[in-house]
């Protein structure tokens, strides 16, 4: 569904990502680790068209996306879940939601599939996101990124900040998705033990290039552990 060859970014002189490749395929996870500024969210970005990116290409369900604007990007398929969230934090669960189908009919419904993977949704569309927790506005997130039902969702680190509880639920969520088999998730994660307990494939990430890959499976036993640890 997802594919990148030899990608490569700049910031100034910085050489950000050096030749990356990766593939996300429908039905599963792609976690992708590593530590702070390695330029995780960086390559994030790039496949949304929020920083060009220098040299490589970037295909989508067999099309190229290289030239297109993020909106064309979420209106061919793209759910994205950036770091910090990035809700609205003055309008209500429900406007919040409606903006994940903006590009839509005004009449088209929420999909009634958010309130069975969030619960706590439905009893807050009339709340500010603002007055939600931390927990809470990452499954408004989530669910504001699944609203126009994308065949690809990237998530930036959900689990930052959040509450123990909600991240059983937020893992829960993820798994549900991939086993549906009609979505590919790629998860960029530092919390090691929710990424292994997700993965199906997983990339390590280092000075701007990958310098190991796998199965989920393999993880342990390829000391991925050791290679993220700060």
């Amino acid at each position: 569904m997802l594919s990148v060859k030899n990608i490569n970014q700049y910031y100034g002189g910085s050489h950000i990502l050096r030749d990356v490749s990766l593939e996300a395929h429908p039905g599963k996870v792609t976690v992708l680790l590593g530590r702070n500024g390695v330029g995780k969210t960086t390559l994030l970005k790039s496949l949304m068209g929020l920083v060009p990116i220098k040299a490589g290409s970037i295909e989508f369900n067999g099309k190229s996306i290289h030239g297109a604007t993020p909106y064309q990007r979420a209106r061919a398929g793209i759910g994205f879940v950036p770091q910090g969230r990035e809700i609205f934090a003055r309008l209500t669960v429900e406007e919040n939601l409606r903006m994940g189908l903006a590009y839509k009919s005004s009449s088209t419904p929420i999909p009634a599939e958010l309130f069975e993977l969030f619960p706590v949704l439905r009893q807050m569309l009339g709340r500010r996101g603002g007055d939600l927790s931390g927990g809470q506005q990452q499954q408004l997130a989530i669910a504001r990124a699944l609203a126009a039902q994308p065949g690809l969702l990237i998530l930036d680190e959900p689990t930052e900040g959040i509450q123990p509880s909600i991240i059983k639920d937020i893992g829960r969520v993820i798994r549900r998705l991939a086993g549906r088999g009609d979505m590919a998730i790629l998860l960029v994660e530092q919390y090691y033990d929710f990424a292994r307990e997700l993965a199906d494939d997983y990339l390590v990430m280092e000075r701007g290039e990958f310098i190991a890959r796998g199965l989920g499976k393999d993880m342990e036993t390829d000391g991925v552990r050791q290679r993220v640890a700060i």
